[in-house]
């Protein structure tokens, strides 16, 4: 007399193959999410952040205003449509921020840290810059990011729409 296979076994292939569809689906959208990866000059990753894009005017002068809140893996890239001396103030802006520019090809050109919430002093570094990437303020620190290291752009194209 043989042992039928227990039919409970049989079950349980369609909800693998349906939980790894569902794995993979989540993968192929989180390889979407826009990221800014932070690469130190010895070419090891420093960090990643999430990243809102502010790529417009409108978007640019709205920035992280009025939020209360920031994830310590999250921020918002100013991409600009030239080089130019950029400077930030922080009217409106609730949380401290750390403002890390780069040149046009990604190399950190210099760090604001910790800019002090609601006021109106212009914060800027003494070079040019195409991209302003914010995060909370002291993040710089906590991940060791100086001038020289690199931002790389992940899921988004770094242009400007004006």
């Amino acid at each position: 007399m043989s042992n039928p296979a227990p039919k409970r076994a049989f079950k349980r292939v369609p909800r693998l193959r349906a939980s790894a569809a569902l794995l993979a689906l989540l993968l192929i959208a989180a390889a979407r999410v826009p990221c800014v990866r932070i690469v130190g000059s010895g070419g090891n990753e420093l960090a990643q952040v999430r990243v809102e894009i502010a790529d417009s005017a409108n978007k640019r002068e709205t920035g992280l205003m009025r939020r209360s809140h920031l994830d310590e893996d999250a921020g918002m890239i100013f991409v600009f449509p030239a080089p130019d001396r950029l400077q930030f103030w922080m009217k409106n802006t609730e949380i401290p921020l750390d403002m890390i520019f780069a040149d046009s090809s990604g190399w950190i050109v210099g760090i604001v840290v910790n800019a002090a919430p609601y006021t109106l002093t212009p914060r800027g570094v003494d070079a040019d810059a195409s991209y302003v990437l914010e995060v909370n303020g002291g993040f710089a620190a906590r991940h060791h990011v100086t001038v020289g290291d690199r931002l790389d752009f992940i899921g988004f194209t770094a242009h400007a729409a004006q």
